[in-house]
């Protein structure tokens, strides 16, 4: 069964919903390291290339159903914060509105019964819970240090542990 018009078009917006993700997360990472917190901003990458994975995943279903891939204009990422924790909230507005788009289209193949979509989609809906979960806990941290510089190092030293193939 072909994808509807509209179930393309949102395909094809996730792509590039996915793609803005990852330059937003370059310029966080970007901040990060300005500020002298080299983990976090390594953990950013990572989370950069991530989104860039994601945006593949989709790529590939619409190139797999015969479907036209249509690359969307990128918005130029947000670069200036105010803190830590906001770069942080920033990253987790990203996610909330990556679940948002995921969850339109979940609805959209719902509605057009197109139940080839419901594996990718549902990967993506679980996904995104441990995103938003992930995010969350490092804001939670984040304000707990409540400006302790050695909390912060630590928090830092942390994040940059974070593996290519970590999931947090």
């Amino acid at each position: 069964m072909a994808l509807t018009q509209e179930l393309q078009a949102a395909f094809n917006d996730q792509i590039t919903l996915e793609l803005e993700s990852a330059h937003q997360y370059l310029a966080l990472s970007a901040w990060l390291e300005r500020e002298g917190l080299p983990g976090m901003a390594h953990w950013m990458r990572l989370q950069s290339g991530e989104e860039s994975e994601h945006a593949m995943k989709f790529y590939r279903f619409l190139a797999d159903r015969g479907a036209t891939v249509e690359l969307g204009a990128i918005a130029k990422p947000k670069s200036e914060f105010d803190s830590v924790v906001d770069v942080f909230r920033a990253s987790l507005a990203a996610e909330q509105r990556v679940t948002a788009a995921i969850h339109n289209i979940y609805s959209m193949a719902t509605d057009a019964r197109d139940f080839a979509s419901f594996p990718l989609l549902d990967w993506f809906v679980d996904e995104q819970v441990e995103e938003e979960s992930t995010v969350q806990q490092i804001i939670d941290d984040l304000e707990r240090t409540q400006g302790n510089g050695h909390a912060l190092l630590m928090l830092d030293r942390e994040l940059g542990a974070r593996q290519e193939d970590d999931e947090s």
